[in-house]
């Protein structure tokens, strides 16, 4: 998931700059501010300041904007949380990864029960149970949080590559064992043969990389693995989900163990699978969004570059770069979704908690919401019905959307922190991955790496 180092913020003189008319009545106006990661694609910014400028000429209410990188929204709006002093509403994207249901347990979040219930039909039954979160000090549930995007995790390979190794499309198989060992065994070795420095996947192993645990978290899909249950309690103590972890170890690790992704794997950070698969160092890597082929599509019409990579860059989205589902589960089954949903907030030291209400109301509307998501290339997919519903992502033209579209309407399942808000400490660790490396740099065997996995997060969840 690419991490893009730029802070922006909108003054009123910037704003204006900018082309946005802010509408300013006689008396002095009201100011909201508001906190969002900057999007990967213009188009995303472009859509959301679009909305700001609507906003603004509607209410007369002054919008001031920043837009950070993806850590530096997490670490200023975690700061200013502690300092009293927070935005009126945050959208950083690993809200939910991090920090949305611990604010929300300890009473650091508005409850925003009275926005989300009246339109909640709107929006995808998953995306939106995501947001109905314990409050610690209150002893009950609520909407402490707005959803506004999605993403689960894709698999992706360069079918051209897979030619020149001698193998095609149909050739690729759709057993779990099966599908991990074509790659390592048949088409890497393929393409060494004929001299070519190249590894099978691109698998992310760092405790560095997001990516770890998303992926890793997946291969626990497949192996049935249960962590918690709906109550938030920790089950994976239990026989049958050790055991099945032990699997999941077993198999994630495999790949490495076995050479099948470059060595370097187990310090990369969120943006290096994608890098060393644009660069063909691998054939296959599998990432929490469609950022990868995007990434073509966007160069496809990039001015900066000349002709030729253009021509290139439509060729790898239309053509060479392939979008996939996971095969099946090693029990046969179809593998559920692993499914995050990113999320707005309004802090409860916010100081214009009434306008903050009205402005995620705007925002939430599908006039604005969908230009902003739409804006992404496909990066998130909608949280609404009628946002999945669009031809963006229903008519089929797109070979990668048609995927993700595909991978969103079969079903979808929650990570273990929205039954139990300490798992978002859990992630920030990186539990999973420090097992992983426990196994392959420590050579420990995976049972006592799940050992210890499993008293870790006891310690912190239990």
């Amino acid at each position: 998931m690419p991490k893009i180092g730029l802070r922006h913020v909108l003054s009123a003189g910037c704003a204006l700059a900018l082309g946005l008319a802010v509408a300013l009545p006689a008396q002095a106006q009201d100011t909201l501010t508001v906190w969002v990661t900057k999007g990967f694609y213009k188009g995303e910014d472009d859509a959301l300041l679009g909305l700001i400028d609507r906003y603004q000429k509607a209410t007369g209410v002054k919008v001031e904007l920043s837009l950070y990188s993806t850590e530096d929204c997490i670490v200023k709006s975690v700061a200013a949380v502690e300092a009293g002093t927070p935005p009126d509403v945050g959208y950083c994207t690993t809200y939910d990864f991090r920090t949305t249901g611990q604010w929300a347990f300890e009473g650091r979040l508005e409850d925003v029960s009275d926005v989300l219930t009246p339109i909640k039909d709107q929006f995808q039954p998953d995306a939106l149970a995501t947001t109905l979160l314990m409050n610690g000090k209150t002893g009950q549930k609520a909407y402490y949080a707005f959803p506004i995007e999605r993403q689960t995790m894709h698999i992706f390979y360069w079918k051209d590559m897979l030619q020149d190794a001698g193998f095609s499309e149909a050739d690729i198989p759709t057993t779990w064992n099966d599908y991990w060992d074509f790659w390592c065994d048949k088409v890497q070795a393929g393409l060494r043969a004929k001299g070519k420095r190249i590894y099978a996947i691109g698998h992310p192993m760092s405790v560095a990389a997001s990516d770890t645990f998303f992926s890793f978290l997946t291969w626990a899909n497949a192996y049935n693995v249960k962590i918690v249950d709906e109550t938030g309690k920790i089950v994976l103590d239990q026989p049958e989900n050790r055991a099945a972890m032990i699997e999941a170890v077993k198999g994630y690790s495999s790949i490495f163990t076995r050479g099948c992704t470059p060595p370097s794997s187990v310090n990369w950070l969120d943006t290096d699978n994608n890098v060393n698969f644009h660069n063909k160092t691998t054939v296959l890597t599998h990432n929490a969004t469609i950022s990868i082929p995007s990434k073509h599509l966007d160069d496809s019409t990039n001015q900066t570059l000349t002709e030729e990579q253009r021509a290139q860059a439509k060729k790898n989205y239309e053509e060479n770069i392939r979008t996939t589902l996971f095969p099946k589960k090693p029990d046969g089954g179809t593998l559920p979704n692993l499914a995050a949903t990113k999320t707005a907030v309004i802090f409860a030291d916010s100081k214009n908690k009434a306008q903050a209400k009205e402005f995620m109301a705007f925002m939430l509307k599908d006039e604005n919401l969908t230009p902003f998501v739409e804006g992404s290339v496909g990066r998130w997919y909608p949280v609404t019905k009628s946002g999945a519903a669009r031809p963006f992502w229903t008519d089929g033209s797109d070979p990668h959307r048609a995927v993700v579209s595909q991978q969103f309407t079969g079903g979808t399942v929650p990570f273990p922190f929205v039954y139990n808000y300490h798992f978002t400490t859990v992630n920030a660790e990186n539990v999973w991955a420090k097992a992983l490396n426990r196994v392959v740099q420590d050579g420990i065997s995976p049972d006592q790496a799940v050992d210890e996995m499993i008293a870790r997060i006891k310690e912190i969840a239990g």
